[in-house]
């Protein structure tokens, strides 16, 4: 964690328009270090969406603490549903967690609200938002803390990496303690003659990024902001090209499109179209698809810890949710291939 780190720290949180952002090896690894520095433990809550990666709600069980998932809106908006919130928080809730789907903003504005008046951290999962706003104000800068992913697919990518950004002091120093083994210095400062030697104050973790991780994301920031705009005309297009194929949904509003990151293209199908034949029938014309997400609740591990979850809305996007290629580089003719090929198979 040397000069690029140090560099690359200073431009995202300029590019947010934060105190501090934090490099850090994964997304999971800033959610992970946000709930602890929420101080969730043992026996504490945390309000998160099923509607979401696994990672999400997992990193509050790394804490010992529990998930308690909340519904989405529903099929025009699947974000977290504030209402429902709401109706979950209880006396042992220490943060809430929402999710930016699709880089389309959660009700952030709503959530820190209700968080302030319960005096509850609000934690953002902004993995899928670099770049994206609500009202003029940056994805991540709402809560406590908010968590960013450099993953291979992502909108900013470079293979893997993650970062916590946080205008709180007190949680900026403790996470950038906890990246490291909460140890006092690093190797950077002891090749410098800086340290002699270091001491261990927290049960830390090596959640550190490395420079040329650094090096490549200072690079690729430079073209994400045009990027965004060339994903935003992308999904513009199937809006204008899908609105009309019956048996299809495209949830959020053409309006909401110019304020995302527009990650991914999610669409939903209506029950009587099978899924399963309809991705097969989509792959055998050379199309790739996947499905962001299945609900979390409903995966093996989680049912096992709580098989009495039931969030209607998230299992019924998560049965009928199909994901449509979406690339910054994507070309009309691609996308006339793509919006072809499923108006004819609907």
């Amino acid at each position: 964690m040397g000069p690029r780190i140090q560099e690359f720290e200073q431009a995202y949180a300029e590019f947010l328009g934060c105190s501090h952002a934090i490099a850090l090896s994964s997304c999971t690894a800033a959610l992970h270090l946000a709930y602890l520095a929420a101080g969730v433990g043992p026996g504490d809550e945390v309000v998160v969406p099923s509607m979401s990666f696994a990672a999400t709600s997992n990193a509050v069980l790394y804490c010992g603490g529990t998930p308690i998932f909340a519904d989405i809106v529903g099929r025009a908006d699947l974000g977290i549903d504030v209402a429902d919130v709401s109706e979950r928080i209880t006396d042992r809730t220490k943060a809430v967690c929402a999710m930016h789907y699709a880089g389309y903003p959660a009700a952030v504005d709503s959530l820190r609200e209700l968080c302030d008046a319960r005096g509850i951290a609000l934690i953002e999962d902004a993995a899928h938002s670099p770049s994206a706003d609500l009202d003029g104000r940056k994805l991540g800068t709402w809560g406590m803390a908010g968590c960013f992913s450099f993953f291979s697919n992502k909108v900013l990518s470079v293979g893997e990496g993650g970062l916590l950004a946080t205008d709180d002091d007190g949680v900026a120093e403790r996470v950038r303690s906890l990246r490291s083994h909460g140890m006092t210095s690093g190797t950077w400062d002891r090749h410098r003659g800086h340290a002699e030697t270091y001491d261990i104050v927290d049960l830390g973790f090596n959640y550190r990024m490395d420079e040329p991780r650094a090096a490549l994301l200072l690079s690729r920031m430079r073209r994400v902001e045009d990027e965004v705009e060339r994903r935003r005309a992308i999904v513009r297009g199937y809006r204008d090209r899908l609105s009309d194929v019956e048996r299809l949904t495209l949830p959020y509003t053409d309006d909401d499109v110019g304020r995302s990151s527009c990650y991914v293209m999610p669409t939903l199908l209506d029950a009587s179209v099978d899924r399963r034949e309809f991705r097969q029938a989509l792959s055998e014309r050379g199309i790739q698809t996947s499905i962001l997400y299945p609900a979390i609740h409903e995966f093996t591990e989680y049912r096992r810890r709580y098989p009495d979850v039931s969030l209607p809305r998230t299992e019924d996007v998560a049965r009928t949710q199909v994901t449509l290629p979406l690339f910054p580089h994507m070309t009309e003719e691609q996308l006339d291939r793509v919006c072809g090929a499923v108006s004819e198979l609907l």
